[in-house]
């Protein structure tokens, strides 16, 4: 059976990963799939790097702002999203581009790693938390033990989030972790990617765009847009996402602005920095760096003939 081709453009934030993906677009007839965590969930616009009409140039962009921020959304839903996009965009004869730098969501997708069906989660895991409160971790992280013990031995004993969620699969299952951990990769992929990772050989050159980005998300509205979104949205999701957490204590006048925004730009790095660990264990990843160019257009024409050569099958 032959595999559905997908370009996937990886790498840490700010490097132009959204630039590369339109242009690959544009020249090879694709349409972008985001592979962002944080770009599904609406209203989160500035802080998310969210593409705007004007930087898209015409080219269709999928899984961008269709989730309320309240709504639970899990790596399996962005597997089932992806692929039911995917479908459609090679129906139309076109070529799916995923574009995003959540490696987790990528390259579960991409190498469709199966999830068990959580339909009964949410009653579940609030059985375990009452237990929780009632017997304290020690009882379930021993029922943990008995059940899975080379999980638990992956999981410190206080790890509350992590021993919940492996009961939580063996009870709903009658599976433990570890089975259904090697029962997710047991499933052939339908597709064949290309990689094409973008970042900076000089980090330092990275970290200035980084810096340089939340400068404009400022001058942009960010500020606002934060205000506006804890008042809509006093969630989970809020507090999780990079460019909110750090600039609520402006906001509740615990820190000045200033303050704030030095801390967004360090947790905005050091949220590079893990991207380009979890990136770098990929040996199919085929790197371009810009400053090792004179100019974008140089670096478009290597990576131009790598999907080229990929989509003709050389």
């Amino acid at each position: 059976m032959s595999k559905t081709k997908i370009i996937v453009v990886v790498g840490p934030t700010a490097s132009g990963k959204t630039a590369l993906g339109i242009h690959l677009a544009q020249k090879f007839n694709g349409e972008v799939v985001s592979g962002d965590s944080m770009q599904i969930y609406k209203d989160m616009n500035i802080a998310t790097a969210k593409p705007t009409e004007e930087e898209m140039q015409g080219v269709k962009h999928h899984l961008i702002g269709f989730v309320n921020p309240e709504d639970e959304y899990s790596v399996a839903s962005f597997c089932s999203d992806a692929k039911r996009v995917v479908e459609e965009i090679v129906s139309r004869n076109k070529t799916p581009i995923l574009v995003g730098g959540t490696g987790l969501y990528i390259d579960s997708f991409i190498n469709n790693t199966c999830f068990f069906d959580d339909a009964n989660s949410k009653e579940v895991r609030e059985k375990l938390y009452r237990e929780l409160n009632e017997y304290g971790i020690e009882k379930l992280y021993n029922e943990l033990l008995l059940v899975d013990s080379e999980a638990a031995k992956k999981i410190h004993p206080n790890n509350e989030v992590r021993v919940i969620r492996a009961l939580e699969i063996y009870r709903i299952t009658g599976k433990n972790l570890t089975e259904q951990n090697k029962c997710s990769h047991e499933t052939e992929s339908p597709y064949e990617p290309l990689y094409i990772g973008i970042s900076y050989k000089d980090r330092e050159r990275l970290y200035e765009r980084i810096n340089k980005r939340v400068d404009l998300m400022c001058d942009a509205g960010l500020l606002d847009e934060t205000r506006e979104f804890y008042k809509k949205h006093p969630s989970q999701t809020a507090v999780n996402a990079i460019g909110y957490k750090e600039l609520k204590p402006y906001l509740d006048g615990e820190k000045s602005l200033e303050e704030c925004l030095t801390h967004l730009k360090q947790s905005t790095r050091r949220y590079a920095k893990r991207q380009l660990t979890w990136f770098n264990r990929n040996e199919k990843i085929n790197w371009v760096y810009p400053d090792l160019y004179n100019d974008v257009n140089e670096l478009f024409i290597e990576t131009d003939i790598l999907a080229e050569k990929f989509l003709k099958g050389e």
